[in-house]
């Protein structure tokens, strides 16, 4: 049984991450529900803790220790995020409550000020649900239209139907980074630069690429990129929202109250410079803390070698698990993440996921908040693994035996 990875020292990783070292049904935890969240190393933990204990106060408010102490802190993480994503400036970085919320605050401070009847927004058949009820929910409200970009059966974008689908209607392009549901990595890079011209905007949801994948919002050419926290090895609640400075600027706020104004009388309230005319409210600040200190400990690793081994782990899961008789792989684009969606023959994917869990297996099953796709797919929902770079061969290994288990529960 293999456990070693050539890039990485994945028994030292696996130490930092105490739920880990925890037993399921008396079985060894095989954690492989990564895709929905991803587990916090002892690092962030005591981070996390060391706010609340040390240095709890609000941020931006006073002028005694504590406050300037979380302010710092809190401000230090934003840096931090900035530099993650290479944004140009920290005035960019808005802290949300995670990929949703920021999606949503883009669809009303930018959506109801810029889309209008007879426009068109973009979005995939490989979208979570986040990433397409919004725009549904203006186009309800303000007459636009939604088309959405045809997939191959292999999960991949047809760019040349996206091609065809951009015209002087378009307004906005939104699209995943990388398939919650399948893994499939778009090019994304092509679809930012193919909008532009046209003369639509982009909205890229990296909730799955994040934690996988270097990001660089410049690079990119995105208007919008959004991601959330407990995907990256991070606490839940927290997520960012990454704006170019000029959108952000024209755009009015998402949510009225303290910290997003600069004056308010009765007649009249101004509003506070970026970032804080989009975070109203006392914000997660011990989340925020944490996501920091969680992009410090991915960083420490290096993104190129997280990404070479869940490879690694992708490329031994797909010749296993699609070696199996009567079990089919769903989704097979050439470019993917560490996500493999199947299903056993004769057996719900609900079953799939009872039965794994009895091993000690964590998957999920079901359509991964994404029926849309599901429906183009010809399935009801499938059971899903998806690796981080503290998974091991073994692990892998783990999951195979886990589903013969099935099959002979159900032969």
């Amino acid at each position: 049984m293999t456990t070693a990875s050539p890039v990485l020292d994945v028994q030292r990783i696996r130490a930092d991450f105490p739920i880990l070292s925890t037993t399921v049904h008396g079985k060894p935890l095989v954690y492989l529900d990564n895709a929905a969240s991803m587990q916090m190393p002892r690092q962030v933990i005591d981070r996390f803790v060391r706010y609340q204990s040390e240095e709890h106060a609000n941020v931006h408010r006073g002028v005694h220790h504590l406050s300037q102490t979380a302010t710092m802190a809190y401000e230090g993480a934003r840096e931090t995020v900035r530099a993650f994503i290479n944004a140009a400036s920290v005035k960019e970085v808005i802290f949300t409550r995670g990929a949703t919320e920021g999606i949503n605050l883009v669809m009303h401070a930018w959506g109801r000020s810029n889309v209008k009847a007879g426009d068109e927004i973009i979005v995939s058949t490989l979208e979570h649900h986040s990433n397409i009820v919004p725009w549904q929910m203006l186009c309800e409200d303000t007459g636009a239209k939604l088309r959405v970009i045809p997939i191959n059966d292999a999960g991949e974008l047809d760019m040349a139907a996206f091609q065809a689908l951009l015209n002087a209607k378009s307004k906005l392009v939104a699209v995943n980074h990388v398939s919650n549901a399948l893994g499939t990595i778009n090019p994304v890079a092509d679809i930012i630069k193919l909008a532009h011209q046209a003369g639509a905007m982009v909205l890229v949801d990296g909730a799955q690429a994040a934690p996988h994948l270097p990001i660089d919002v410049q690079g990119l050419g995105a208007d919008f990129y959004v991601f959330s926290g407990h995907k990256l090895c991070g606490p839940t609640g927290i997520g960012i929202l990454y704006g170019k400075q000029a959108l952000l600027e024209a755009m009015k706020p998402f949510q009225g109250g303290g910290d997003m104004i600069r004056s308010v009388t009765f007649e009249k309230t101004t509003y506070n410079d970026l970032p804080y005319k989009f975070e109203a409210g006392t914000p997660a600040i011990a989340a925020a803390i944490a996501l920091g200190s969680a992009i410090d400990y991915i960083s420490a690793i290096g993104m190129d070698k997280i990404a070479a081994h869940e490879h690694m782990l992708l490329e031994r899961a797909t010749r296993l698990v699609g070696g199996l008789k009567g079990v089919r792989l769903i989704g097979t684009a050439k470019a993917k993440a560490a996500v493999l969606s199947f299903e056993v023959e004769g057996v719900h994917p609900h079953d799939v996921g009872t039965i794994l869990d009895g091993e000690g297996i964590a998957v999920r099953a079901g359509h991964h908040c994404a029926q849309p796709l599901m429906d183009r797919l010809g399935v009801p929902a499938t059971a899903r693994a998806s690796f981080a770079f503290y998974n091991t061969p073994a692990e892998v290994d783990a999951l195979v035996r886990g589903i013969q288990a099935v099959q002979e529960i159900f032969a």
